[in-house]
């Protein structure tokens, strides 16, 4: 969704809850079928590698390619130390209900922290025409995106 896009959207409401459930399930498919059919314990970091280069090529040629915004302020969230965790459990375990309940419990609480470097630079608190505000959301005024107001404020109900 749009909290995976926009950087002023990271370290918010959906992209800490809803985006590690939703983004557990490929990669976890990929490692049952390589674990179970070859004893191969990386298969959910192969395959958020795959999302990645997906993500790099959709984000430069749709963001830059063609309207020119900032590939800075659209990257993807990165997974690949979250990848290698789910897959670190299941090698030591050998046990998909292990890996399902603690892979699961650390690809969740991972994800967050893991981006923490690339998300702090654009939560610097700055002033910026007599209001306090961070650089994400001054990025969200400047950079102004396709969206009615009612979508903004029914997904943010922040600054924006």
């Amino acid at each position: 969704g749009d909290c995976e896009f926009w950087a002023e959207w990271k370290d918010r409401r959906l992209w800490v809850t809803v985006y590690p459930i939703v983004m557990i399930t490929f990669p976890a498919a990929v490692q049952a079928v390589l674990w179970e059919g070859l004893r191969l314990p990386w298969g959910a970091p192969v395959c958020v590698l795959g999302f990645l280069f997906g993500e790099w090529v959709n984000r430069y040629f749709k963001f830059w390619g063609w309207t020119y915004f900032p590939i800075n302020f659209v990257f993807p969230t990165a997974a690949v130390h979250t990848a290698i965790f789910l897959d670190g459990v299941l090698m030591l375990s050998a046990s998909f209900l292990v890996t399902a309940v603690i892979g699961g419990i650390g690809w969740g609480l991972l994800m967050y922290p893991g981006n923490w470097p690339v998300i702090a630079p654009l939560h610097v608190p700055v002033e910026y025409n007599g209001m306090l505000m961070s650089i994400a959301d001054i990025l969200g005024y400047h950079y102004v995106r396709t969206g009615t107001p009612e979508y903004i404020r029914m997904v943010e109900k922040g600054t924006l």
